[in-house]
């Protein structure tokens, strides 16, 4: 059955082997094994119950927490040619009754329900005439209350395969499981402790930095901008702060979208879609947003504020880089945040969760300031106990210099002193600017003998230094509803000249991908496909899968197989017009050529009924006298795909229709154009023509020009 679900993959999904973890868990399930999985986000967890749902007969149930992710998962699905369908709250009772009708005639081969479909009698008795092989519970750590995001409705899943008429596989699948939770999951779902496959928590593609002590709103506008043409989630403790970091991108000119609770569900749901269509670049959000959100094409994660603890932070950071290129994950901290967490879990109903809670917070406090690796740190936290630096963290790639601050430090723990450690950051740097603020007057400041000792510093930049200083812990910090700043033990022996102060430059902002225009260019593609069959762009083609087109420049079918997420259903579908571009690319940019260990690798062979699509396309063409977009809607294809198969047809030798393809109107221009430009290069012919003319046209006019018609 293993050799099946390779073959499976191949046909699918375009992937010639699994993934490190994923052959070990479909054995297991496809071994009968009640099974539990734990990889990270972005490890191909998904693979790992949709290719058994392929081999195995009948209909897997996935069980899912959010109706995003089960439309993105069944869009995906029926993008790579596997019948698919899910069951929620979004559906009428006529839509959900005639879904379950064919989900009991085994038109699925995956189901999608919610956990709460599980306490309604009359979904159970439905479940009862289907053959149902396997059930997957996916984030399956909700269904522990030692979890960070317990749902109670979880709790039902534990007594469904004993009510179903032949006992099924029960597959449990999370990215954040501690050993507590892991012990939770195998006991509420009767799986033995030794079927837990772990493939590790490390995300290779992924580098965690950490930002303190600087202006966040210059760090951040910086980074957007330089990575504007990505795509980005910012995440922000409060809904408040999430509105205002908005308000404030959209001013700077950056199309962001945001999502909190606090927003009605059709503005949730158009914001989420805007984001995932790649119309807007940038998400501010709460961490209501995101679970289950499988856009693969997200560079950056930058957690504004503090995260409540490390599994929040890890899944949420995990959302980027899902595709397996190279992503950033930052925190900009700032010691205030914490009290905002603080707050918050104070605000818990549970007190019993509130130290455990608060005891999580500290941990993640903790990674903000350890010196050491930080990817190592994550790993320590989820029970690895064994893991080297990464190397590519903010920690281990530090080289900033450091400047002795000491002097400027016992400027300022001086003035917190001499101000009787009664007041905030900002009066405190507007005595040390020398500021004549009404109330530094009033209270006789001016006098004191730090008065104005950094003027020739602005009161940001002294506010970022006392930021700095709180997260060495030199500045204490008094919460109450006016904060307040002291000077404790530590900060006392920089004052008697015990312990010298060293601050490191100012973070640098960097680019996370590099430019390529043809990477640009399919990009354009991919969103216009996307935009026809109206999913978002991740679901046609990965970012990976496109960086590996720029390698490879496959050219013709047999060579865009070699791309890696190209299956046989979506070289079909989709494959003409990321050629038709590639080539136009290629022609304009002849020095470019494709990378000599990307095609390396032996073709995949190419099934007939592939190549001879071409002739279905033909046969409308030339019989039915159909333009392009004619046989695109019949055919429910790409016009892309179309122009490429009759291109396809005038190669071969058959006898097809110009004035079809190349419209009159045209045709004198077309022939101008060829005339000053020459036959040698589609763009320099473009260039002279309207945008209207395609490279179709112009290909096609040139066979024509060729044969003599």
């Amino acid at each position: 059955m293993l050799q099946k679900a390779q073959e499976l993959l191949q046909r699918h999904f375009g992937y010639p082997s699994f993934r490190h973890g994923q052959e070990q868990a479909i054995r297991s399930v496809l071994d009968g094994k009640n099974t539990v999985c734990v990889m990270p986000t972005g490890g191909g967890k998904s693979i790992v119950y949709q290719i058994p749902a392929l081999v195995l007969p009948g209909t897997t149930i996935v069980i899912s927490p959010l109706i995003s992710l089960m439309k993105d998962q069944v869009d995906t699905l029926i993008q790579h040619g596997i019948p698919a369908t899910y069951i929620n709250s979004t559906l009428t009772a006529g839509e959900t009754a005639a879904r379950m009708n064919d989900a009991r005639n085994g038109k699925y081969k995956l189901l999608y329900i919610a956990p709460e479909r599980l306490g309604s009698w009359e979904f159970m008795d439905d479940l009862q005439d289907m053959d149902i092989p396997l059930v997957a519970v996916d984030e399956a750590h909700c269904i522990s209350q030692w979890g960070h995001d317990f749902r109670p409705s979880y709790l039902q899943i534990s007594g469904l395969a004993d009510r179903l008429p032949k006992q099924p596989i029960v597959l449990a699948l999370t990215a954040t499981a501690t050993p507590k939770v892991r012990e939770d999951i195998c006991a509420s779902l009767k799986i033995r402790p030794e079927n837990t496959v772990m493939t590790g928590f490390e995300r290779k593609n992924l580098s965690f930095s950490v930002v303190k002590g600087q202006d966040k709103a210059a760090f951040l506008k910086e980074f957007v901008k330089k990575n504007e043409k990505e795509a980005g989630i910012i995440y922000a403790a409060t809904r408040k702060t999430v509105d205002k970091l908005h308000e404030w991108l959209l001013k700077q000119g950056f199309n962001a979208a945001r999502y909190h609770a606090g927003m009605n569900d059709d503005e949730r749901n158009s914001e989420q879609e805007r984001f995932l269509q790649d119309e807007a670049s940038v998400m501010v959000a709460t961490s209501a947003f995101g679970m289950g959100i499988d856009k693969s094409n997200i560079r950056y994660v930058v957690h504004f504020q503090l995260p409540k603890n490390m599994e929040s932070y890890y899944q949420e950071a995990g959302r980027a880089g899902r595709d397996g290129l190279d992503s950033e994950c930052i925190v900009l901290y700032s010691s205030q945040d914490v009290q905002v967490q603080r707050y918050l879990i104070d605000q818990t109903a549970d007190r019993e969760r509130v130290a455990p809670e608060l005891e999580k917070l500290q941990q993640m406090v903790g990674y903000c300031h350890t010196e050491e690796c930080l990817q190592s740190y994550i790993l320590h936290y989820f029970g690895e106990a064994e893991s080297v630096t990464c190397g590519r963290c903010g920690n281990c790639t530090d080289s900033r210099e450091m400047q002795d601050v000491t002097k400027e430090t016992q400027m300022v723990l001086s003035c917190i002193i001499r101000m009787g450690q009664k007041f905030g950051k900002a009066m405190t740097a507007n005595v040390l600017t020398g500021s004549r603020n009404k109330k530094v007057i009033e209270f006789g400041f001016d006098k004191l003998p730090t008065y104005g000792l950094l003027k020739d510093r602005s009161s940001k930049q002294v506010t970022d230094l006392i930021e700095f200083l709180i997260s060495q812990e030199l500045i204490g910090v008094e919460h109450g509803t006016y904060p307040t700043i002291f000077v404790p033990e530590k900060g006392k022996e920089v004052l008697l000249g015990k312990v010298q102060v060293f601050r490191k430059e100012a973070v640098q902002v960097k680019q996370v991908a590099n430019d390529d225009p043809l990477f640009e260019e399919l990009r354009v593609v991919r969103k216009k496909i996307a935009d026809a069959e109206n999913v978002p762009p991740f679901m046609i083609f990965s970012d990976s899968s496109l960086k590996d087109m720029c390698l490879k420049l496959p050219r013709n079918g047999d060579e865009f197989l070699k791309v890696s997420g190209v299956g046989e259903h979506k070289l079909t579908k989709f494959g003409a017009p990321f050629i038709e571009a590639i080539d136009s690319f290629c022609e304009a940019n002849p020095d470019r050529q494709p990378e000599l260990n990307a095609v390396s690798a032996p073709p995949k062979p190419a099934r007939k009924a592939i190549t001879d699509s071409h002739l279905e396309t033909y046969k409308l063409h030339h019989e039915e006298k159909l333009r392009v977009a004619e046989i695109a809607g019949r055919r429910e294809l790409a016009e892309s795909t179309i122009e490429n198969h009759l291109i396809q047809c005038i190669q071969q030798g058959m006898v097809v229709d110009y004035s079809l393809l190349i419209p009159d109107q045209y045709v004198t221009e077309l022939e101008q154009a060829v005339a000053e430009a020459g036959r040698d290069k589609l763009k320099p012919i473009k260039e002279l023509l309207p945008d209207e003319v395609s490279y179709f046209m112009i290909k096609a006019f040139l066979y024509r020009m060729k044969v003599g018609v």
